[in-house]
């Protein structure tokens, strides 16, 4: 799978992280930076990993920040693009499962780095229920 990554600076030692685990397991990752622990705007590159997403040019993408909740308002606002903030196994998923999530959002100060890995996983492995989702789906879809 094709998945884009991206973070601030305050997410970055678990973009590094997570990028690893995700080559890894055979994925294709594209890195939309940020490369450094500098301080940085999260928006400059939260938007080019939820554009590839959006525009299909990557399956899935994960973003990291500090919290995660600047970068998942961020990777919403581009049509196609259903980024959930995830805090745990659970929440990641029932973002797939429910939602068709195809972006996740963590927060590198909220949580362990194994649990971040453990996160990323249970999102993947996840498929889409489809039925009674599908039409809530397409309501989220239908705003934009």
């Amino acid at each position: 799978m094709r998945i884009a990554i991206a973070s601030d600076h305050a997410g970055y030692r678990y973009k590094t992280l997570v990028k690893q685990h995700l080559e890894g397991l055979g994925h294709e990752v594209v890195d939309f930076g940020t490369s450094s622990p500098d301080s940085v705007d999260y928006p400059d590159y939260i938007h080019p990993a939820a554009a590839a997403v959006a525009t299909g040019d990557c399956e899935r993408g994960v973003a990291l920040g500090g919290s995660g909740n600047g970068e998942a308002i961020t990777a919403n606002r581009h049509h196609g693009v259903r980024c959930a903030l995830c805090w745990n196994e659970d929440s990641a998923r029932l973002a797939r499962a429910h939602n068709d999530a195809n972006m996740i959002s963590l927060g590198e100060r909220m949580m362990p780095a194994a649990l971040a890995l453990r996160i990323v996983d249970t999102w993947l492995s996840t498929p889409f229920e489809g039925g009674r989702h599908v039409p809530r789906v397409e309501k989220i879809e239908a705003v934009e």
